[in-house]
């Protein structure tokens, strides 16, 4: 899996802010017909070549971090975060299937191909939201829910399940 930092705006500075961290965004590692690609969620889920994920980043810094599955596992996992292909990004952060987001597409294929979560979920209300109150009402269209869990791309990076490789 590899996290990022994505170029500033309010939305990104909201993720960082919130969660106490650079990572903004994550995504899966994959052999597609030859060529290394991300898999990811960020605006439809799609495969992204990897060159242009790390350029896309601030700076082009990025952090590698491994997930100890077996072979069969980590076959399923990738299948399974496949299946949401197309799905348009979730920039409400709910955990539902319509819409998807960076995070919440590891955990589900994760979740899915192992049958437990790669990290715990948190609420929004205990994180650090209060700054980002405007944000979060802009893209809420109302109040922020408080009581929303969320996988949080910091979360998945610091889970025991998941080593860091490169930074």
């Amino acid at each position: 899996m590899v996290f990022q930092s994505l170029p500033r705006c309010p939305l990104v500075d909201a993720i960082e802010g919130a969660t106490g961290s650079a990572y903004s965004h994550c995504g899966i590692v994959v052999k597609s017909n030859g060529k290394w690609m991300v898999l990811e969620a960020i605006g439809p889920v799609t495969e992204t070549s990897l060159y242009a994920w790390v350029n896309r980043g601030r700076g082009g810094a990025f952090d590698v971090y491994r997930v100890a599955l077996s072979d069969e596992k980590m076959t399923r996992f990738i299948a399974e975060a496949r299946k949401y292909l197309g799905r348009p990004y979730d920039v409400r952060y709910q955990l539902d299937d319509e819409r998807i987001y960076c995070s919440e597409l590891i955990y589900k294929a994760y979740l899915a191909a192992t049958g437990e979560e790669i990290a715990p979920l948190v609420k929004l209300g205990d994180l650090n939201w209060k700054a980002f109150e405007q944000t979060i009402r802009q893209y809420e269209g109302g109040d922020p829910p408080l009581d929303r869990m969320m996988i949080t791309p910091v979360a998945v990076s610091t889970s025991p399940k998941v080593t860091r490789v490169k930074d």
